[in-house]
């Protein structure tokens, strides 16, 4: 077995509403920073897998993501695996 490491990123749908990134960017503008908008928020997730290979280990984040990581009604998820 060999050692993978997973960084996973899950962001909200750009077609649904993220009221926590439309607060961050209204406080933007209350800082001065009103040239940055369209804030979304989302969650960073990172992780290490036990696997034979690369494409196990990436079959495995993916089923991870798939089913509990990411709400994929409302989320997209993306990930990166590298041996460690």
């Amino acid at each position: 077995m060999k050692k993978f490491q997973a960084e996973i990123d899950v962001m909200p749908k750009k077609e649904i509403l993220d009221p926590q990134g439309k607060a961050v960017t209204g406080s933007m503008k209350n800082l001065g920073l009103s040239e940055i908008h369209n804030v979304r928020i989302g969650k960073h997730i990172s992780l290490e897998i036990d696997a034979e290979n690369e494409e196990i280990a990436h079959i495995k984040v993916d089923t991870a993501c798939r089913n509990l990581l990411a709400n994929l009604i409302m989320e997209s998820y993306s990930f990166s695996v590298k041996a460690v």
